[in-house]
């Protein structure tokens, strides 16, 4: 049987540093207000002439450098993000051109900020078959083009950025070990761009009404998030036939610290398995597990032996989990 191990990681976080009180045109206070109910601190906006296949070719790169993978022996690139250059072509065939990776197939996945989760799923199943032996996959987002600044409930949560990862096919059982994917199609509606597609496309109007801009059921996500993803935690460690105390860190989507502190006092994980960035970079949606990945790796917090919980949730609804012995 084959499995998917991780051969590199890499990262990419825009230049421009955005604290809290950038928004205090919006709200007094924006620090106190921003950080007491999150726990974000800064996150970094992209530049006007950056957009996302940028920051996804600048993290693709730098997992090439560090694994010493030629472009040339890719066979596939999945970018996962819902913010994507244009509406078509592919972000990923982009990348593609980007990166010299012309032996790859590429396409883009679109399930919000479960997007990575997902698309690392697609991969271990194309590994799983024995026809592709090395995958990259790719989870990034620019959000910061297409939120509402004058909503504050939705505008300082997120950041930009971009994750990569690129999976090789091995013999032994390491790497990728369980997956557990799910989605919820009769609430879709929580998290939307109303105007953004062939339903409702961008006219004059709908830009008037700010209906091209990012919107969030916030107090229905939360109750989602906080419901599924304890039971996450049980149902792929029941599914790898472990006990969550065997897991030695758990990185989650990137949302909010309040969700995050629910989670830890439904499992009992304690806090230090859990590790974070949401101080630093906010929620950069499909980006953020793999940015989460990626630095803990670097920084020698995740060693070879780990076993590592991702879970990503988000518009859909979506969510999964993917456990990975390092």
């Amino acid at each position: 049987m084959k499995y998917a191990k991780i051969l590199a990681t890499g990262g990419r976080v825009p230049d421009r540093v955005v604290k809290n009180s950038f928004f205090d045109y919006l709200i007094e206070d924006a620090d106190t207000w921003i950080f007491s109910r999150t726990g974000i601190r800064e996150r970094r906006f992209a530049g006007e002439d950056e957009a996302t296949s940028d920051s996804a070719t600048a993290a693709a790169l730098r997992a090439l450098e560090s694994g010493k993978v030629d472009p040339l022996s890719l066979d596939c690139i999945i970018v996962a993000t819902s913010t994507p250059d244009m509406t078509l072509p592919p972000t990923a065939c982009m990348v593609q051109k980007n990166i010299g990776a012309v032996n790859a197939f590429a396409f883009d996945m679109n399930a919000v900020c479960s997007g990575f989760v997902y698309a690392v799923e697609a991969a271990d199943n194309f590994i799983k078959s024995g026809k592709y032996n090395r995958i990259l996959v790719i989870g990034a987002d620019t959000y910061s083009k297409m939120l509402d600044f004058q909503d504050k409930s939705t505008c300082p949560l997120f950041g930009d950025g971009a994750g990569a990862l690129i999976l090789e096919a091995t013999g032994e059982r390491t790497g990728i070990l369980h997956t557990h994917i799910r989605s919820d199609g009769s609430r879709w509606d929580l998290i939307q761009v109303p105007s953004s597609g062939s339903r409702k496309p961008i006219t004059p109007e709908t830009i008037a009404l700010r209906e091209n801009t990012f919107k969030m059921a916030g107090r229905s996500v939360y109750t989602f998030a906080t419901d599924v993803i304890p039971k996450l935690i049980a149902q792929v460690c029941d599914g790898a036939g472990i006990q969550p105390d065997a897991l030695d860190f758990i990185i989650p989507h990137q949302a909010n610290s309040r969700i995050i502190d629910v989670i830890t006092k439904k499992t009992g994980v304690p806090a230090e398995k859990i590790l974070l960035n949401l101080d630093r970079y906010g929620n950069t949606a499909a980006a953020s597990v793999a940015l989460v990945l990626d630095e803990n790796l670097r920084n020698g917090v995740i060693r070879e032996g780990n076993l590592v919980l991702m879970m990503g949730f988000g518009g859909g609804l979506s969510w999964g989990g993917i456990l990975i012995r390092i």
